[in-house]
């Protein structure tokens, strides 16, 4: 498995943030994987590895209050715009002038603003079980769970917790890929104690009204026209409708679209029908 090296950069507000960069091949665009809500740069290991073998620099971003990223003071800062500030940071920092993007979930959604601040620097986009219309049983079932802190003596305890909650999302898993999935969203405290690896305040802006992004989504979308873009959808998802999906489609008439069965929000891009989709993808950024 593919070894990363850490990185860190400052947000304007003075937050230090963290990365995971995965080496590759400089001449071809790097890729930026963003995360969902609660999550973080490991999720996205697996894949990052295997690109990474393949000769694709990756670059798995922590945001702000997530994994080695450090926690913000204002917690009203926890908003899409915020995070969006951020990666430009990150992208100033790196001096990148064109990148392919990964976003699952929230990720997606700053995958689009990027689009929008910037649509010719887009080499090409994953959209992981997200667009620009978001469904309300899946925010609200989203509402419940964020920002409660608990903590386990076990990872398998951890690992049982997790599968309570997202069960709905894989019901097909059994006990040893819940494990893998707590100790990617968790961590080991100095105290011996399991938590989940993200600032609980994080949930403040999240539950005001238009805290999921702030802004219409619709025109960041459609500043992808021409741009490479594939999106994954959970087959079970409540957050990304079919009608939606189609409406995607017609407005991005050069996107693929997979759907993942047995799986909600979000699959993981570990599984082999999206492999070969992100393959696809990188075929079409590289015959850009």
């Amino acid at each position: 498995m593919t070894t990363w090296a850490d990185g860190y950069w400052w947000s304007n507000d003075g937050v230090r943030l963290h990365y995971r960069d995965y080496p590759g091949d400089a001449a071809r665009p790097p890729i930026i994987c963003l995360p969902g809500l609660t999550r973080n740069a490991r999720d996205f290991h697996e894949i990052a590895s295997d690109l990474s073998s393949a000769g694709w620099r990756v670059i798995a971003v922590d945001l702000r209050g997530r994994g080695e990223s450090g926690y913000a003071k204002d917690p009203l800062s926890y908003t899409p715009l915020t995070y969006l500030q951020d990666v430009e940071a990150l992208v100033a920092e790196l001096a990148l002038p064109r990148f392919v993007l990964f976003g699952t979930s929230l990720g997606g959604i700053l995958t689009m603003l990027l689009s929008a601040t910037g649509a010719e620097r887009i080499a090409g986009a994953l959209l992981n079980d997200i667009g620009p219309a978001l469904m309300p049983g899946g925010l609200a079932r989203i509402r419940t769970y964020v920002g409660k802190s608990s903590s386990y003596p076990t990872w398998l305890h951890a690992a049982r917790a997790v599968a309570e909650v997202q069960a709905v999302a894989h019901p097909k898993w059994d006990i040893e890929q819940w494990l893998a999935q707590a100790k990617r969203l968790c961590r080991l405290t100095p105290a011996g104690r399991i938590v989940f690896d993200y600032d609980m305040k994080i949930a403040e802006p999240f539950r005001l009204p238009g805290g999921e992004a702030g802004v219409d989504l619709w025109p960041a979308f459609d500043s992808l026209k021409g741009t490479p873009v594939l999106l994954v959808r959970g087959a079970l998802t409540d957050l990304l409708s079919s009608d939606t999906v189609r409406e995607m489609e017609r407005r991005l008439p050069q996107m693929e679209t997979v759907e993942v069965p047995d799986a909600g929000h979000t699959p993981t891009l570990d599984e082999p029908m999206v492999r070969e989709a992100i393959a696809r993808l990188l075929e079409r950024v590289e015959a850009r």
